[in-house]
């Protein structure tokens, strides 16, 4: 009788085991996208985005126009980001940044971006 108890208590516990590798996610997508989109890489997506339904002005600054040679004010904005399409998305993420000296370069993986676009879809929908 014992040994028919052991053995049905530990395959429960293989059993256990073996479910929680299968299924090893602590947080949900929309947790793990909305830690992505505070810190990402030291520099998070809210820093500029904020919110993300709406553009943000980053710097405003002055610039010499080249023809009148007054100065004139010019600002550096971050677009809302809430309902721009994966394609977009992925395009920008992924970038060549050489020519943008504003949209700071992550090298996230094809996961992180995934669960970042569905944070952003779903940021001012809770």
């Amino acid at each position: 009788m014992r040994l028919i108890l052991s053995v049905i208590f530990l395959s429960s516990l293989l059993f256990s085991a073996t479910k929680n590798t299968l299924d090893n996610s602590f947080i949900t997508r929309f947790e793990y996208g909305a830690m992505l989109y505070e810190n990402p890489r030291g520099v998070g997506c809210i820093s500029c985005h904020k919110k993300g339904d709406k553009p943000v002005i980053i710097a405003k600054y002055k610039e010499k126009d080249k023809k009148t040679k007054k100065l004139v004010e010019k600002s550096i904005i971050a677009p809302a980001i809430n309902n721009v399409s994966y394609e977009v998305f992925i395009d920008k993420m992924t970038a060549d940044k050489t020519d943008s000296k504003v949209m700071p370069t992550y090298f996230l993986t094809k996961e992180e971006l995934d669960s970042l676009f569905f944070y952003i879809k779903r940021l001012n929908k809770k």
